[in-house]
């Protein structure tokens, strides 16, 4: 059918945006055309804040913003400004804080009410058709009639986003000493939110929050604990079982509704995957599970087939929706199963995988599993690597079938910081297990940043069609510099430490608050909003002030630029006293409060044979290092006065400007690492 309507959205590069260009809602894009109308006007602006992959988004455009009786509501008392916020996230953040300082639980759609100078009055998330109208409609009067306490409201909304988090928390820097009591206790205190059962933490939903496991691996290696240990592989496990992860094609979804990580909310987001595949390589350093290592190979087979564009750039996300059915692409009947793989092997894989005649969700099945390979193997009497070739057969097989099915949406716009945790997720994977493919990826992607998000010192959000319309924000270059540090630390191309050095000093120069030692959200050049925000807090990605504290951390190692170490330890000590009351909303920071506790090992890699030894000594778990290498002579201040050897590579392992006695064997430096947490 021929759409009747055509509103300005039309113009835009975001897919979200284009996804509403037909509605009959008269639609703006954030910017100075629709801000002006709505002061010339005098009208309220209503702002609605959304993303491609969001379910109950698409139900409110089904619901409201497609319905002609429902459009002319908005169109008759408001200015209507559609928000992609992962192209916007600094507006988004303002207003998300904003609802919840109305006492209101955040959540997308975010539908907020402003004045015509940009100043919050009211909001909520997802309304149903009925009540959104008679909102509307009471708005509206209320504008006419008492517009003064609306404004009156409003200062006051304005006033609380003003206050920044660091006078709201009391934060100030001070001299760092981390003892062991201190880590004893907040690990305890972050221990009392642990699922001992199924893993992660209560209550549901459950989200996959790759930082809070990577903390306990980190804090497992530091201080020897078990219970860190075993409830991050109980975490792993029960995730990669679930229904969470496409068993299927590989890659996770954003969460799960229930405790037990079955019922998975089926968008799938880069964001997620690209941590997840860093975590999952990390464990696998750890313990060497072949079930971690299923998973990374998966999960980067999924991202390179389906969210990989053609010049090396990552998509962002996947939609839940297929067909208008959340999850339908996913959901297999038995019917289903016999038909690709033949009755008898239908019957081992639905046993495999919890299927049933009469399906475990809505008359389909999720598949999900609830034992090891080797368990099952067992049950069925059936010998281990045989059964392993059936599950992979099968498992191509239905990935073929499943491939003609109608696909879900996708969101084929390209973000900076995503693409950054990707990278560094594809550096982690060739880390831990050597496959020539995951470092070519990662290298393909690091041109593609380099290339078209890159502008001198400067980065842009977002890539679309060939354009980048978006100046970048803090946490695109957290993720940009932290790929390209990782992309050094695996391929020791100098070209890959001088870019995040650069873009670091930009940062210094554009995002740096010299009154709180921290950064700012937004750049001095950046758009000027009703509030210049700080992100704090680690959520299901790592906040971008503490991912910029890591790079500061590294970088200071790497290059011995003192003043760099000082600064990420001046903003961890900032957050000290959060980070022992509040840990599972910091962890990505306590990631680096271990780091800077237990002596971080300098390690330098002379010699012909660098890459493999490199390579031997990133397949031991050992987070606290940063390595050098190099078959030349180099003018890195690591690599430095060491005259490379023709017949021999020799590792160097030095903490705080003193070195170990010279090694030849990987297994020599490891003991030399190990000993000296020991120690510590």
């Amino acid at each position: 059918m021929t759409p009747t309507h055509t509103n300005r959205l039309s113009q835009s590069s975001s897919p979200y945006l284009l996804q509403h260009q037909h509605n009959p809602v008269d639609w703006y894009p954030w910017g100075e055309e629709a801000l002006q109308k709505a002061k010339e006007e005098e009208k309220p602006i209503l702002l609605s804040i959304g993303y491609s992959a969001c379910h109950w988004c698409h139900v409110m455009e089904h619901e409201s913003f497609e319905e002609e009786a429902v459009a002319e509501v908005m169109n008759r008392g408001f200015v209507c400004i559609k928000l992609d916020r992962e192209e916007r996230p600094d507006i988004d953040q303002i207003y998300m804080d904003a609802v919840q300082a109305m006492g209101i639980q955040g959540g997308w759609p975010l539908n907020v009410f402003l004045t015509p100078d940009q100043k919050p009055f009211y909001g909520g998330t997802y309304f149903p058709r009925e009540h959104w109208v008679q909102l509307l409609q009471n708005i509206e009067k209320a504008w006419k009639e008492n517009r003064k306490a609306l404004e009156e409201s409003s200062e006051k909304f304005t006033d609380t986003l003003s206050y920044s988090d660091v006078e709201r928390f009391g934060l100030e820097q001070h001299e760092l000493h981390i003892t062991r009591l201190k880590l004893e206790h907040l690990f305890n205190s972050f221990a009392k939110k642990f699922d001992k059962g199924r893993g992660g933490l209560n209550p549901a939903p459950k989200f996959p929050m790759p930082s809070h496991w990577q903390f306990l691996l980190r804090y497992w290696a530091a201080a020897g604990d078990e219970p860190a240990l075993e409830q991050a592989l109980l975490t792993l496990r029960e995730m990669a079982w679930g229904g969470i992860y496409d068993q299927v094609g590989g890659g996770f979804a954003r969460y799960s509704v229930d405790a037990e990580w079955f019922v998975p909310h089926f968008e799938k987001m880069l964001y997620d995957n690209g941590q997840l595949i860093s975590l999952y390589a990390s464990a696998y350093t750890a313990t060497k599970d072949e079930l971690f290592k299923e998973v990374v190979y998966q999960t980067i087979a999924w991202a390179g087939r389906e969210m990989l564009s053609p010049q090396g750039g990552f998509y962002s996300a996947l939609d839940a929706d297929s067909e208008g059915e959340e999850g339908k692409f996913y959901l297999w009947t038995i019917e289903e199963l016999e038909e690709v793989l033949g009755k008898e092997e239908a019957e081992l894989l639905a046993d495999y995988y919890n299927a049933s005649e009469e399906g475990n969700w809505e008359g389909a099945n999720i598949l999900f599993r609830r034992e090891s390979s080797q368990e099952f193997a067992r049950k069925y009497e059936l010998d281990p690597d045989d059964l392993k070739q059936l599950l992979e057969d099968a498992r191509q097989q239905l990935l073929e079938a499943r491939s003609r099915r109608i696909r879900p949406g996708l969101d084929d716009k390209i973000l900076a910081a995503w693409n950054g945790l990707m990278l560094t997720g594809l550096c982690d994977a060739y880390a831990a297990f050597g496959e020539p493919n995951f470092l070519e990826l990662a290298q393909q992607n690091a041109a593609f940043i380099e290339k078209n998000l890159l502008q001198g010192n400067r980065l842009r959000r977002n890539h679309k069609a060939g354009t980048a319309p978006s100046p970048a924000f803090l946490d695109d270059y957290a993720f940009v510099i932290g790929g390209f540090l990782h992309l050094y630390g695996v391929s020791f191309e100098e070209h890959w430490l001088r870019l995040a050095d650069n873009l670091t000093a930009y940062c210094l120069q554009d995002f740096w608050d010299t009154e709180e030692g921290l950064f700012f959200y937004t750049g001095k050049s950046s758009e000027a909003l009703i509030a210049r925000k700080k992100e704090l807090f680690d959520n299901v990605i790592p906040s971008s002030n503490s991912q910029m504290a890591h790079n500061l951390y590294q970088l200071g190692l790497l290059l011995e630029k003192e003043e760099y170490t000082e600064k990420a330890a001046g903003m961890v000590s900032a957050m000290e006293r959060l980070l022992l009351t509040e840990p599972q909303y910091l962890t990505h920071w306590l990631g680096l409060y271990l780091q800077i506790a237990y002596p971080t090992a300098e390690v330098a890699i002379v010699g012909p044979s660098y890459r493999e030894k490199a390579l031997e000594l990133h397949q031991h778990y050992l987070p606290n290092k940063v390595v050098a290498a190099t078959a030349r002579e180099s003018k890195l201040p690591l690599l430095q006065y060491r005259q490379p050897k023709e017949d021999e590579t020799q590792l160097y392992v030095c903490y705080n400007r003193a070195c170990q006695k010279p090694v030849e064997e990987v297994a020599e430096a490891v003991q030399q690492i190990r000993e000296a947490v020991i120690l510590a």
